[in-house]
């Protein structure tokens, strides 16, 4: 009984509007971690519409894929990440040759646990455009599964029309979900916490806790309590995270090479617990070094200094400036 309750926990549902949804459908249906996907149409203003309906135009429904997934498999980050490569995310009411308000792109949820996720990532997207994103985020009013033809339909007509890039396909294909037990560890982070640090999230900036925070103290791993951060090597970068000149030492964390959005940055792990944490720049202050860690406030805990030595990290308040 446990395990199935278990299985239900992990199953989690999005609902991506992508253009066409025949292309959106495959490519989700070939993602492991995703148990399901029902291609439909959502957010409609008139119940149970058929397609000849929608495609008027006067149904207000989107042509949207429900994506059922296991997330102790596959995050919402990387689902998100994979969407926004199938699509054009500045083009309003158009995808490939489709064009329409029901060819508009949307991520339509239904867990408001999910929306902080949703709106992070968004965001990040933003960040990498002059123009501004056409893709709707909202809750799902209704979501009504399309004709029999139109389930699994490139699996049907492997020739049949596809706006997005047959190499994503592929590309895919070949992801594996990582085999990992992280049950507790989940339960105690928030999904923030857990997108940010499990799936390499980025949290918004300006409006994450840490930004702000100048007092004196430790900024430990959040989840594992490693110490990795001090106060008196915290500055204001402007750049919207928290900003370390360096770690307290370079043998807890990790650097790799990221190549996501198009970039190349140097992401940076812990080392105790492989947990993302943000990204290393060499914008730095020169007279610290020249290097900027900046740093997601959801991937650590910050711990005043009059609260050090209780929590055990007394041995560390001489440095914390």
């Amino acid at each position: 009984m446990n395990a199935i309750i278990n299985d239900l926990l992990m199953e989690k549902k999005i609902y991506l509007a992508g253009g066409c949804f025949w292309g959106t459908d495959h490519l989700f249906s070939l993602v492991d971690g995703v148990e399901k996907t029902i291609a439909g149409y959502a957010n409609s203003d008139i119940s149970n519409p058929t397609y000849e309906m929608v495609c008027t135009g006067r149904t207000g429904a989107a042509e949207t894929v429900e994506v059922v997934y296991d997330d102790s498999k596959i995050g919402l980050t990387e689902l998100l990440s994979i969407y926004f490569r199938s699509i054009d995310p500045t083009t309003l009411n158009r995808q490939g040759h489709d064009i329409g308000t029901q060819y508009r792109t949307g991520i339509y949820y239904t867990d408001p646990k999910d929306v902080e996720v949703i709106d992070a990532f968004v965001a990040t997207v933003q960040r990498r455009h002059s123009q501004p994103l056409a893709v709707e985020v909202a809750p799902l009013r209704n979501f009504y599964p399309a004709e029999v033809y139109h389930q699994e339909y490139l699996y049907k007509n492997p020739n049949g029309y596809c706006h997005i890039n047959p190499a994503l396909f592929e590309e895919v294909k070949t992801r594996k979900a990582p085999k990992t037990e992280k049950a507790e560890l989940r339960e105690r982070l928030t999904p923030l916490q857990w997108e940010v640090t499990q799936n390499g999230a980025t949290e918004r900036p300006f409006v994450n806790e840490y930004d702000h925070e100048f007092r004196k103290g430790i900024y430990v791993d959040i989840t594992d309590g490693t110490p990795l951060f001090v106060s008196s090597r915290k500055y204001d970068s402007g750049c919207g995270w928290p900003a370390f000149t360096r770690p307290i030492d370079s043998s807890l964390i990790t650097e790799h090479t990221d190549k996501s959005f198009g970039r190349v940055r140097t992401e940076v792990r812990s080392a105790s617990s492989g947990s993302h944490l943000g990204h290393v720049f060499p914008d730095g202050p020169a007279s610290e070094g020249g290097l900027r860690y900046c740093i997601n406030s959801a991937s650590l805990r910050f711990i005043p200094v009059e609260d050090m030595e209780k929590e055990g990290y007394g041995e560390y308040v001489e440095i914390v400036g």
